[in-house]
């Protein structure tokens, strides 16, 4: 039921509603479906006097009565909204007709419309949606075609390319008069100008790659294809829905922040000192807080211990699946070639000493973070007993190249969030016998908020990955790992000859604590601050670290009140209604 009103939900039948509430719908009658004819009315006379000039009439997505009437997986009724594909489609037909008669030309109405539920005949299917449309084609003003679920529409890059609804909807626009968007995660204007030119669309929809980029359609149209920031698929923005947090987007650490605390993607606020300032660590905090430090017109130095930027983004880009995520780097790695005021230099690792010989007002110092070896997470909160007779690897030994010497390999997963799934993936897809275990109740628990969870279950299960699930790894001898049920306690042993462990960071974090300890000589060499940025302030996602960099550059020279909310807030004002 609606948590809020505690009313019960309306369906086309009396079945249990999707998830595992333990609710079920009321099959509608033909009161109800007058009164939600009324209803769909009075939200188009509100959007339209709220100022809106497009309002959609939504049957997409497996998201509601309307699509829930459309398919026989749900509608099983057999009076005249059930039964035959017409009959089906009548609820639909009869809500795009009030739609249109409701706005009068006040307002341009769309129909988002499932055009495969992906699930054979017992669901919508192509062929059905084409009849409907051939039926229906000229009611709306706008089709807005998708497939599947929402997770079927919304995938990661790491299951899918860019534009891969195309062989969904293509041919659909010949049945229509009616122009035609379609979505996909399009993030190449090449990509966007052939479905086009093709036919295939009318117009792009593009709503993560305008999360990444607010100015995308801006800067296609003024030929900036470099000053693009690419949406890397990643998802972290879906899981504000399940997290009932903020929207967050890797790419784009303004995103949420632009009434809360006055971000802009594109500009930002002049310098407010000629303060210079040295950034150490070219990881996904250290490039964006450079890059939005020379935006402000402060002169930076970045220094970068290794041969090349980005941190941890550029290890785990090699990961499977993961090759998107590059795109953090390259468009902060093109933005800073254009801004004259930061330099930056590779192979240097910086000391508190050289730090200090040099002329510089602020440092963030951000070195990433190390996984830790001992076992130390969520489940234990100390170091596992580990016999020095079992070779044990973290992620940073996988992603520097180095392998299991046996074959038999177990990947204790206790962080919960894609690392673990991929690193089985990488070790299964090389040869390796893997069983991944953890204590959760699925593989790579945490992605069920980025929509990727059953298809990292699915794939690591085709590829023979073995699952131990609501299982934690208690610690290891030679050539064996023990293991504990977390429900019953219960404990038993797996022979094993190399224990990968994925459970928690360590931020890197020596580089500031040395300079803490000579304080006393900042002044002396005109400095003012030392501040960990990103994994180095504490270990999180990259998303965090991003937010983290940008946050640095925009606070830089300005006074925090450490008692006071950083940001604005919504405040609910409560009041006696009449």
């Amino acid at each position: 039921s609606n948590p809020y009103t505690r009313l019960t939900p309306l369906g086309p039948g009396h079945l249990p509603v999707t998830g595992y509430d333990p609710v079920q719908a009321r099959s509608m009658s033909r009161a109800d479906i007058a009164a939600l004819r009324r209803w769909h009315r009075a939200a188009v006379r509100r959007s339209i006097q709220a100022g809106f000039d497009l309002v959609y009439v939504y049957a997409g997505h497996n998201l509601g009565g309307v699509h829930h009437f459309l398919s026989p997986r749900y509608n099983q009724r057999t009076d005249e909204y059930g039964g035959s594909l017409l009959n089906r489609m009548r609820l639909l037909r009869q809500l795009l007709e009030d739609a249109v008669e409701e706005a009068d030309g006040a307002a341009a109405i769309a129909c988002r419309i499932t055009v495969d539920e992906l699930i054979g005949d017992a669901g919508i299917t192509r062929s059905e949606i084409e009849e409907v449309i051939g039926t229906l084609g000229e009611h709306p003003d706008l089709w807005d075609f998708v497939p599947g679920s929402w997770a079927d529409d919304s995938m990661t890059s790491r299951f899918s390319p860019e534009a891969h609804q195309e062989e969904w909807v293509a041919g659909l626009k010949s049945l229509t008069s009616k122009p035609v968007v379609g979505v996909g995660r399009f993030t190449s204007p090449d990509t966007m100008v052939r479905m086009i030119r093709q036919g295939i669309l009318d117009f792009i929809g593009a709503a993560r790659p305008s999360i990444a980029d607010p100015f995308l359609p801006n800067k296609i149209e003024e030929g900036r294809l470099e000053d693009i920031r690419e949406c890397i698929g990643c998802n972290i923005c879906v899981s504000g829905d399940w997290t009932m947090s903020p929207i967050r987007c890797t790419q784009n650490p303004s995103m949420g922040e632009e009434w809360r605390r006055g971000w802009h993607p594109e500009r930002m606020r002049p310098k407010a000192s000629d303060a210079r300032a040295l950034v150490v660590g070219a990881g996904p905090a250290g490039l964006e807080a450079a890059m939005s430090l020379g935006r402000r017109g402060h002169e930076v130095v970045l220094v970068e211990r290794s041969r090349r930027l980005g941190g941890r983004v550029a290890r785990e880009a090699r990961l499977p699946g993961l090759a998107e995520w590059i795109r953090v780097v390259d468009y902060r790695e093109s933005q800073l070639r254009q801004l004259s005021s930061v330099d930056h230099y590779f192979e240097s690792e910086m000391t508190a000493e050289e730090v200090l010989g040099y002329d510089f007002t602020h440092v963030a110092v951000a070195t990433g973070s190390v996984w830790r070896r001992d076992g130390v997470g969520r489940w234990h909160t100390g170091p596992m007993p580990i016999d020095e007779a079992m070779e044990v690897l973290t992620p940073d030994d996988l992603m520097g190249g180095a392998r299991p010497e046996g074959k038999r390999v177990v990947v204790y997963d206790d962080d919960h969030y894609y690392l673990g799934g991929v690193l089985a993936e990488l070790l299964r897809t090389e040869g390796y016998e893997v069983l991944l275990v953890t204590p959760a109740a699925m593989a790579s628990a945490w992605t069920v908020n980025t929509l990727e969870q059953p298809r990292i279950q699915r794939r690591l299960i085709e590829l023979g990955v073995e699952l131990a699930l609501s299982t934690a790894v208690t610690g290891a001898g030679p050539d064996v790992v023990t293991l504990v049920d977390t429900y019953t306690g219960s404990e038993s042993s797996m022979p094993a000859q190399a224990l990968v462990v994925v459970t928690a960071r360590l931020p890197n974090d020596g580089l500031v604590a040395d300079l803490e300890k000579r304080r006393d000589e900042w002044a002396r060499a005109g400095l003012t601050s030392v501040r960990a940025v990103g994994d180095a302030h504490a270990p999180g996602t990259i998303a965090a670290a991003v937010w983290d960099g940008h946050r640095y550059a925009e606070e830089l020279d300005t006074e925090i009140d450490p008692d006071v909310t950083p940001f604005r807030r919504e405040v609910t004002e409560l009041s006696i209604e009449p």
